[in-house]
C-alpha cells in the first residue's frame, strides 16, 4: 500500500481523515491533519503510546475525556493536545459536522493504521473484523492501542485467531505492512 499525501480516509461511522503532509521541526516529525465528524460520530477510547495527538477545532462542537477524566468540550479555536501514551476518546458533541486541523507527532505507522482499521471497520459493518484488528493491533501494539477490545481477548483471542488466519492467508492483504 503506497501512501501518498494527501490520503482521505472515510469510515461509515461517520468519520473522515485527510493526511495533509508532513513537516520537521527541530527533528521531529509532525503529520498534518484535518478531520470530519459527524453528529454523535467519533472514535473509540484509543491510545497513541508514541505520539502526541493534538485537534484544532475549526467549526462544531467535540467532545471529549482521557481514561478515568471527565467530559470536556471545545469549540472553534479551542486546541486538545493527547500527549502519547494517554487513553482518549473524542466525538461531535454538536448538530453539525465538526471540523478540525491538527498534527500527530511522531507519524511512525499512523496513515497505515488508520487507513487499514477504517477499510476494516468498512467492509464489516462498522467495526473492525477480527482477523484484521488481530493483525493490526498485534504488529502495531507499541504504537497503538484499541481500549473497547478486552484485554483478555487481545491476549487469549488475537493470538488463535493469528494462526487460524494464517493459515488461510489472510495474511497477505497485509503484505506491504511497514
Amino acid at each position: 500500500m503506497n501512501l501518498s499525501l494527501p490520503h482521505t480516509i472515510e469510515n461509515i461511522n461517520g468519520e473522515k481523515l485527510t493526511f495533509l503532509k508532513i513537516t520537521s521541526k527541530n527533528g521531529v516529525d509532525y503529520l498534518e491533519v484535518e478531520n470530519e465528524v459527524q453528529p454523535n460520530a467519533g472514535p473509540p477510547m484509543h491510545v497513541h503510546y508514541s505520539q502526541d495527538e493534538c485537534l484544532t477545532v475549526i467549526s462544531g462542537k467535540m467532545g471529549y475525556v482521557v481514561l478515568g477524566g471527565e467530559t470536556k468540550y471545545a469549540e472553534a479555536g479551542e486546541i486538545v493536545l493527547f500527549k502519547a501514551g494517554t487513553a482518549h476518546k473524542f466525538w461531535n458533541a454538536g448538530n453539525e459536522v465538526l471540523y478540525c486541523k491538527g498534527y500527530i507527532s511522531d507519524p511512525q505507522n499512523v496513515m497505515y493504521f488508520l487507513t487499514n482499521i477504517f477499510a476494516s471497520a468498512n467492509e464489516n459493518g462498522g467495526r473492525p473484523g477480527i482477523y484484521d484488528a488481530a493483525f493490526l493491533l498485534t504488529r502495531y501494539r507499541s504504537e497503538f492501542g484499541l481500549l473497547e477490545i478486552p484485554a483478555l481477548v487481545q491476549k487469549l483471542l488475537f493470538p488463535l485467531v493469528l494462526l487460524f488466519g494464517n493459515l488461510m492467508g489472510k495474511h497477505k492483504k497485509f503484505v506491504d505492512a511497514p
